[in-house]
């Protein structure tokens, strides 16, 4: 009788344990939020760490069909992009665009040998690579990456994500941006339009917050 009651008390523990979590059985990995600062001050993201990894690295990660272009506006060098129409960050899909840190000599170079070029939008220019530089291009170090998620999230969702941001610049009345410059983040939010997410190296920040006040209305 002794033996029966004790195995009834472990039945009815293993019965009234709670089932295990299966989707919190593996954590998720390479969402946009979790950003990882490096003790030498460069940051990772995606899988990703800025001034490190390359064009390569990212097509490795990503998959192979990454358009590599050098896109410019008239009158500028340009820089050479890396682009995938979709890509999946954790759970979270979306366009990335990656720029490389290539010198304006190489890039003007990879410009002349371009063997076609496409109007973007208003007067912006892509023009594709020479395949005999797609070498070079890949073996490039990122210097930015910029993420825009398929789904709409509003300024509440971000700070529930990303935390408090420094700074909040109104570049308009519909566009709003969250400043994060310990994470080298600058989040925008458009409330007519699409999210866009952009980061550097923490050290670069200047480069994302100064042309905001520049359009920042006075």
């Amino acid at each position: 009788m002794i033996l029966l009651a004790l195995a009834l008390v472990v039945l009815a523990g293993v019965l009234l344990r709670p089932a295990p979590d299966k989707h919190g059985a593996q954590a998720i990995t390479g969402l946009p939020w979790q950003i990882e600062i490096l003790p030498d001050g460069r940051s990772r993201v995606f899988g990703l760490t800025l001034g490190t990894s390359t064009l390569a690295d990212a097509r490795e990660r990503f998959g192979a069909d990454m358009e590599v272009a050098v896109v410019a506006a008239p009158g500028e060098a340009g820089s050479l992009e890396a682009y995938y129409s979709q890509v999946t960050a954790g759970v979270l899909t979306g366009k990335m665009i990656l720029t490389a840190a290539l010198d304006r000599e190489n890039v003007e170079r990879m410009r002349q040998r371009a063997v076609k070029k496409q109007r973007m939008e208003s007067s912006t220019r892509k023009f594709y690579l020479d395949p005999d530089d797609l070498a070079q291009a890949y073996a490039t170090p990122i210097e930015s990456i910029t993420f825009i998620p398929s789904a709409s999230f509003d300024a509440d969702i971000a700070v529930s994500h990303f935390g408090r941001p420094a700074e909040r610049v109104r570049t308009s009345a519909q566009v709003e941006n969250l400043l994060y410059p310990d994470q080298g983040l600058a989040l925008t939010l458009d409330s007519k339009g699409k999210e866009v997410l952009q980061y550097v190296a923490p050290r670069q920040f200047a480069r994302l917050r100064d042309p905001l006040f520049s359009r920042a209305p006075k």
